[in-house]
């Protein structure tokens, strides 16, 4: 085993994230060890994240969450993504934070694809970082995106 990933996600999601995280390795077959730690909503993914970097000595961090449609739960996002960033400052390490927002979907199974997509390629973001700061050089300027179509570079 050479690194280990932390994923950091909640049960208020309506999908297991995590299982999309091991597919993502397992179809990579970089030999990683994946350290989970669940949590109740996303304003808890910071602390998780940060104890996983911490105390479980993991390289990165995997922060999945799905906020709901509601005002208050951008809010709560919000909040979360500025804990997230702290806690990246504070440890000197990444954490890739992936949310799916209720209301990027029209149906359930719209949904489900948007977290397949978004949580698998932010897997291999992750597994790309892993390999060094000039992994993921070769896509820079293309418009990239996770979970929906890309939109490309402007010539």
């Amino acid at each position: 085993m050479g690194h280990k990933i932390g994923v950091a996600d909640t049960t208020f999601a309506r999908v297991d994230m995590a299982q999309v995280v091991k597919k993502a390795i397992d179809d990579s077959l970089e030999l990683v060890e994946v350290e989970r730690y669940a949590v109740p909503g996303i304003k808890d993914l910071p602390v998780a994240a940060k104890k996983l970097l911490q105390e479980y000595q993991c390289d990165i961090v995997l922060a999945l969450g799905m906020p709901g449609d509601k005002p208050i739960d951008k809010t709560c996002a919000h909040e979360a993504s500025q804990g997230l960033i702290q806690a990246q400052l504070m440890t000197n390490k990444h954490i890739i934070e992936v949310f799916i927002y209720l209301d990027e979907a029209r149906t359930d199974s719209e949904l489900k694809e948007i977290v397949q997509n978004r949580v698998y390629y932010h897997t291999t973001n992750a597994l790309a970082l892993l390999k060094g700061k000039e992994e993921l050089s070769d896509r820079v300027g293309k418009g990239i995106r996770q979970g929906k179509g890309d939109v490309g570079g402007v010539e």
